[in-house]
C-alpha cells in the first residue's frame, strides 16, 4: 500500500478523538494469534495506547508529509538492499509505523537474550574445545561432526580476545501463550544492526517530536559499547579494526557501509587483505598495515581458502593461522554458524540446565531433530501438525529459513515422507504456529485504519568489556499481507523501526564522547581498492562533464552566444568535428543523426558506453563501493544526476524522443550544475586526506587528457574562428579570454589559455601542476630521494607545459602529450592500486540473513 497516497485521503475536519477512534475501529487480531496492540480480551495493551495517543495529535495529512520526507531521504541518500541473487538495488522499504514496546517488558526480554547469548558462547567453547556436551549425551555427535558449519581447523583454537561471539542476535516473536520466544539464533555473522540504525535515523528525523516526547531509548550507547568490546579484545592499545565484506553485490552491503562509517571502521574486502609473517595486513597506498580486529560479514568457510573452502574468492589465505597465533581478533569467530542449526533447539533446554544450572528464560517452539529415531517416529505420526525445515543453511535453491508448513506438507506428503526416509538427519520439525502480529496501516473509503500484520523481530546483544549488552531496539520485518511470513527482505515485506518507550526522559548519547582519545592529525590509511575506486570516480565524473560540454557546443551555444554555423548547419566544419568526436567517444550511434537525436543519445543513451548517462552510472557504481567514504549529499547529487539524464526512466519514451533542442540544452545545463555541485562537495567537504587526493587526481588527469583531445580537434593549425570559440567553451574560458583579449579569438592566445596558462583552472598546465602536488603529498615507498616512476612522468610533463610556447603545441605534439598523460594514469595505477592475479574478482553474490 502507498501509505502517503492513502493518508492524504483522511478527513481534514476530523477531530483528534474521532481520528483515534477510526484508526482502531474494527481492529481484530486473528484467533489464537498474539498481537502487540490488542489483547485477547479486546483491550489495548502494552505501549501502543501511549504511542497512538501522541500520534493522534497529527492529522493524516501531516503524517503523510512527514513520511514522504522520510521516503525522499531514503531515495536521496541511497539507502537500499539487494534480494539474494538479484544485482539490482531496491529502495529500503521503511514501514510507516514503528514496533512499540514498553520499557519494563523490554528489560525482561533483554535478560533472556543475555542469558541465551552467554549460553551460545559456552556451547561454542565446548564444541571447539573439550566436547563434554557430546560425551555426556547432551548433544548428538552427528549434529556437530555432520554440520557443514563445523570448521574442523578451528578445533582446539582459543579465540583471541577470549570470545567466540562478539555479536549475537535472536529472531523472536510471541508464542500462542503471548510470551516472547526465540524463532532462530543468529551467530554466524548477524545482519540487521545497520538497518536498525538507518531506520532510527530516518524515522527519528521525520518524527523528532514524537521521538522525544515518548522517551524512546537511544541506540548510540549500544554501538559505543560494541565498538569498545572490539577494541578491548585486541593486543595493541590503538588497534586497527576492519569490517570484512564480500563486496558491493552483497545483499547487505549498504548496511555494512553504514556501520563502517558510523563506527569509524575500515571497510575491506578479501582483496584488501594479505597475511605476512603470521599477521593479517591491509593493502594500503602506504604499503601493508597491520589489522588487529576483523568484524566478519562473510560466511565462515569463505574466510580462508587455504584451510577451509578452497573455492573461496572472498577471504584471505592463511587467516586461520592468525587465529592460532593470537594476532587477530575475529568477530564472530569462524565456525560459530554451527549454532544456527535448527536442530540445536531440541537440545538447548537440557544444555542450559547443565551449563547454566537454570531453565531458559526465552524458549522456542517445541522441536524434534529427525536424526533421532524416537523423534523421527513422533514426526511421522504427527506430520500434519508440524512445520519442517532444513537442519543446516541450504547453499542453493532454498531460502535460509525455508519452512514447509502443514499445508505444504499435506500437498506433498509422499515426497516429504520419502525425504525423511532417505536422509532424516537433514530435517528438523517444529510445532507450527503463525507469527504474532503488530499494527500496520490499511486504506479504506473513510481513510486509514489499523490492521494486524505478521512480524519478526531481530534483537542484538553485543559482547562488551562489562558483559553482554542488548540493543534497545532491533531489526523488525513486517509483512504487508496477513498470509505471508516476513522471514527475509523481499517484495511485500517492510522494515520497521523499533521504539522502546521509557517512563522517564532519556539522556542523549552520542559516539562523540567527552574525554575520548588524545587529539591527533593523521590522514589515515587508505586501502588500495578504495583508492582505485576514488580515482575512477573522479575520472568518470569528468568524462560525463566533457560529453555534456561537447553536447552543449553541438547545440550551438558557446558562452552566452549562439554560433549559427554550429547550430544551424549540421554540415559546417565545426559541427562535423563535434559530431566526429562524439562518435569517436562512443557517445552516439552515428555522426549523421539529427541535432536533437544526437544530443539525446550523447546525454542519455544507456546502450552507448560513452554517453553522459553511462559515465554517470559508472561513477555511481564506483561510489557504491565507497558508501562509507561519501557523504549523503554527494550520493543525493549522484542520484539526481542519474534521474535527470535517464530520460527513458524519468518519463515515457515517446516524450523523451520528442524533446526539442531547447529542452535538451536546458537538461544539459542542469546536468553541468549537478557536476559542479559534486566538485564543490569534494572541494569543500572532503578532508584533505589520501582519499581526496585520488578523487582530484582522477579528475585532473581526465580533464588534462580531454583538453588535449579538444585542442587536437578544435585548436589545430587550421582552426577557424568557430573552432576556437568552441574550444574556449569546452574549457569554460570565454569570460577569461574576453577580459584579457579585446580583438576576438586567435590561435596562439587560445592555445596559451587552454593549454599553458597556469592561472586558468581549466588549462592543461593547471591540471599538471595540481597532479604534481597531489603526487608529492602521497606516500612514497622509496627513501633514497629518487622520485618514483609516476612522479618522474608528472615532473617531465610539468616541465614541458611550464616552458613551452603555444606555437609548438600542434596536433602531433598534443597527441604525444595525450599519450603521456594516459601513461601517467597507468603508472599511478601500477603504484597504488590492486594489481596482479588478485586484481580481478568474480561478482560476489553472497547474502546473509
Amino acid at each position: 500500500m502507498n501509505f502517503v497516497a492513502a493518508a492524504r485521503t483522511g478527513r481534514p475536519s476530523e477531530g483528534r478523538a474521532e481520528r483515534l477512534a477510526r484508526w482502531s475501529e474494527g481492529y481484530q487480531p486473528q484467533p489464537g494469534v498474539p498481537d502487540e496492540f490488542m489483547g485477547s480480551d479486546g483491550r489495548a495493551r502494552g505501549a501502543w495506547p501511549r504511542f497512538l495517543d501522541r500520534l493522534g495529535d497529527l492529522d493524516e495529512a501531516e503524517i503523510a508529509a512527514r513520511f514522504a520526507s522520510a521516503e525522499r531521504h531514503i531515495r536521496d541518500t541511497g539507502i537500499s538492499y539487494r534480494i539474494y541473487g538479484d544485482q539490482r538495488e531496491h529502495a529500503w522499504p521503511l514501514g510507516s509505523l514503528p514496533l512499540v514496546i514498553d520499557g519494563e517488558e523490554w528489560e525482561r526480554l533483554s535478560a533472556g537474550i543475555i542469558q541465551r547469548a552467554g549460553l551460545m558462547e559456552a556451547i561454542l567453547g565446548d564444541v571447539y574445545g573439550p566436547s563434554e556436551l557430546v560425551a555426556r549425551g547432551l548433544l548428538p555427535a552427528g549434529l556437530v561432526a555432520g554440520s557443514p558449519e563445523f570448521m574442523r581447523p578451528l578445533h582446539g583454537i582459543r579465540p583471541p580476545g577470549g570470545r567466540w561471539l562478539r555479536l549475537y542476535a535472536a529472531d523472536i516473536g510471541r508464542g500462542p501463550d503471548g510470551r516472547w520466544r526465540v524463532l532462530a539464533d543468529r551467530t554466524q555473522a548477524p545482519s540487521g544492526p545497520g538497518f536498525a540504525l538507518e531506520n532510527r535515523l530516518v524515522l527519528g528525523r521525520a518524527f523528532p517530536d514524537l521521538y522525544a516526547d515518548l522517551h524512546v531509548e537511544r541506540l548510540a550507547a549500544f554501538f559505543q559499547a560494541f565498538r569498545d568490546g572490539l577494541i578491548a579484545g585486541a593486543r595493541r592499545s590503538d588497534p586497527r579494526i576492519c569490517l570484512l565484506t564480500s563486496g558491493p553485490f552483497s545483499s547487505t552491503y549498504v548496511e555494512q557501509a553504514a556501520l563502517a562509517r558510523y563506527l569509524g571502521l575500515l571497510l575491506v574486502e578479501g582483496d584488501d587483505l594479505v597475511m605476512q609473517d603470521g599477521v593479517l595486513h591491509v593493502r594500503t597506498v602506504s604499503g601493508l598495515k597491520r589489522a588487529d580486529v576483523l568484524w566478519r560479514r562473510i560466511d565462515s568457510d569463505f574466510v580462508d581458502p587455504l584451510e577451509l573452502n578452497p573455492t573461496s574468492r572472498l577471504g584471505v589465505p592463511g587467516m586461520i593461522e592468525a587465529l592460532r597465533n593470537g594476532s587477530l581478533v575475529v568477530g564472530n569467530m569462524p565456525g560459530s554458524g554451527i549454532l544456527e542449526s535448527g536442530a540445536l533447539a531440541a537440545y538447548l533446554p537440557g544444555i542450559a540446565r547443565h551449563l547454566l544450572g537454570s531453565e531458559l528464560e526465552l524458549g522456542g517452539p517445541k522441536t524434534w531433530w529427525c536424526g533421532d529415531p524416537d523423534s523421527l517416529a513422533h514426526v511421522r505420526d504427527h506430520l500434519d501438525g508440524l512445520a519442517l525445515r532444513p537442519v543446516a543453511t541450504p547453499r542453493k535453491g532454498m531460502a535460509r529459513d525455508a519452512i514447509m508448513g502443514p499445508q505444504t506438507i499435506g500437498a506433498e506428503r509422499d515426497r516429504v515422507l520419502a525425504a525423511l526416509g532417505d536422509r532424516p538427519f537433514d530435517y528438523v520439525a517444529q510445532e507450527s504456529s503463525p507469527l504474532s502480529t503488530t499494527p500496520g496501516w490499511d486504506r479504506t473509503e473513510d481513510g486509514l485504519r489499523l490492521v494486524p500484520r505478521p512480524f519478526a523481530l531481530r534483537v542484538f546483544a553485543a559482547a562488551t568489556p562489562d558483559g553482554w549488552r542488548v540493543m534497545p531496539g532491533g531489526f523488525c520485518r513486517i509483512s504487508e499481507r496477513p498470509d505471508v511470513e516476513p522471514v527475509e527482505m523481499r517484495a511485500g515485506i517492510k522494515s520497521a523501526d523499533v521504539w522502546i518507550l521509557s517512563d522517564r526522559p532519556v539522556e542523549p548519547v552520542s559516539l562523540l564522547q567527552p574525554g575520548g582519545p588524545r587529539v591527533r592529525r593523521i590522514a589515515g590509511h587508505l586501502p588500495s581498492r578504495a583508492a582505485d575506486n576514488l580515482f575512477w570516480f573522479g575520472r568518470y565524473v569528468e568524462r560525463a562533464e566533457a560529453v555534456i560540454r561537447l553536447t552543449i557546443a553541438h547545440l550551438g551555444h558557446v558562452g552566452d552566444a549562439v554560433v549559427a554555423d554550429v547550430a544551424g548547419d549540421t554540415k559546417a566544419p565545426t559541427a562535423l568535428r563535434i559530431r566526429a568526436l562524439l562518435d569517436k567517444w562512443h557517445a552516439v550511434s552515428a555522426p549523421d543523426l539529427s541535432t536533437a537525436a544526437l544530443a539525446r543519445e550523447a546525454l542519455s543513451s544507456r546502450a552507448l558506453y560513452g554517453s553522459a548517462l553511462s559515465h554517470s552510472l559508472a561513477a555511481r557504481n564506483n561510489a557504491t563501493s565507497l558508501r562509507e567514504r561519501l557523504s549523503g549529499e554527494a550520493w543525493r547529487v549522484l542520484t539526481d544526476l542519474r534521474e535527470l539524464l535517464d530520460l527513458d526512466e524519468g518519463q515515457n519514451g515517446s516524450a523523451a524522443q520528442e524533446m526539442a533542442e531547447a529542452q535538451l540544452l536546458g537538461l544539459a545545463e542542469r546536468a553541468l550544475s549537478h557536476i559542479a555541485a559534486l566538485s564543490g562537495l569534494a572541494g569543500e567537504n572532503m578532508n584533505r586526506t589520501v582519499g581526496w587526493h585520488f578523487v582530484d587526481l582522477g579528475r585532473r588527469i581526465e580533464r588534462a587528457i580531454n583538453t588535449c583531445t579538444f585542442a587536437v580537434t578544435f585548436a589545430g593549425d587550421a582552426a577557424s574562428a568557430e573552432d576556437l570559440a568552441v574550444m574556449l567553451s569546452l574549457c569554460d574560458s570565454h569570460i577569461s579570454y574576453g577580459a584579457r583579449y579585446l580583438h576576438g579569438v586567435a590561435l596562439d592566445p587560445v592555445r596559451d589559455m587552454v593549454l599553458l596558462d597556469p592561472y586558468n583552472p581549466r588549462s592543461v598546465a593547471f591540471q599538471i601542476e595540481a597532479i604534481t602536488r597531489h603526487l608529492a603529498d602521497l606516500p612514497a615507498l622509496r627513501v633514497d630521494g629518487i622520485p618514483e616512476p609516476h612522479r618522474r612522468h608528472a615532473l617531465q610533463l610539468a616541465s614541458a607545459f611550464s616552458t613551452g610556447e603555444p606555437a609548438a603545441f600542434d596536433g602531433a605534439a598534443l597527441a604525444r602529450f595525450e599519450n603521456a598523460l594516459e601513461s601517467l594514469a597507468d603508472a599511478i595505477a601500477g603504484r597504488y592500486f590492486p594489481n596482479g592475479p588478485h586484481a580481478l574478482r568474480p561478482e560476489k553474490l553472497v547474502g546473509l540473513a
